[in-house]
């Protein structure tokens, strides 16, 4: 049992908590930790044990930085300027922390051709300048070859 100031009361037993609880103060008597042995309970306002609680939680999902999969299209036949434009994207999303899926995309004909695009992906990869490693092999997905990678 902890007081309204934080002191340490001991173990007590229910009937002897509850008699300490003031409504017409404000101080409630809140149940801290259920799964301890003995249970920890504290007297104080259930208004600012909820509020402090919804502060903790909000700080806790503010903290937690959300590094999502960010996906990155290219085609078999692009331009080089068209290539280079995609290669800055994906410095943009290493420098955020992001790891990044590149997929090829083909269209018709051009995906019985398996080894071409393979190879047209792999030069895709040769252009990136900075260090990654390959979080997955690459491999074929519905309408080409994909790859997912992350900064060193």
């Amino acid at each position: 049992m902890i007081d309204e100031k934080g002191e340490n009361l001991g173990v007590l037993s229910r009937e002897k908590a509850l008699a300490l609880v003031r409504p017409e103060e404000g101080i409630d008597l809140i149940e801290i930790s259920p799964n301890a042995k003995p249970p920890v309970a504290r007297l104080m306002s259930y208004d600012k044990f909820r509020y402090e609680e919804e502060k903790r939680e909000k700080k806790e999902r503010l903290a937690q930085k959300s590094i999502g999969m960010k996906h990155v299209q290219i085609t078999a036949r692009a331009a080089q300027n068209d290539l280079m434009i995609k290669v800055r994207a994906v410095e943009k999303f290493f420098a955020e922390g992001h790891p990044v899926e590149i997929n090829l995309r083909l269209r018709g004909r051009e995906k019985r051709n398996k080894d071409w695009a393979m190879e047209k992906l792999r030069e895709f990869l040769k252009l990136l300048p900075m260090e990654y490693k390959k979080l997955t092999e690459p491999k074929f997905t519905g309408n080409g070859p994909g790859v997912q990678i992350a900064k060193k």
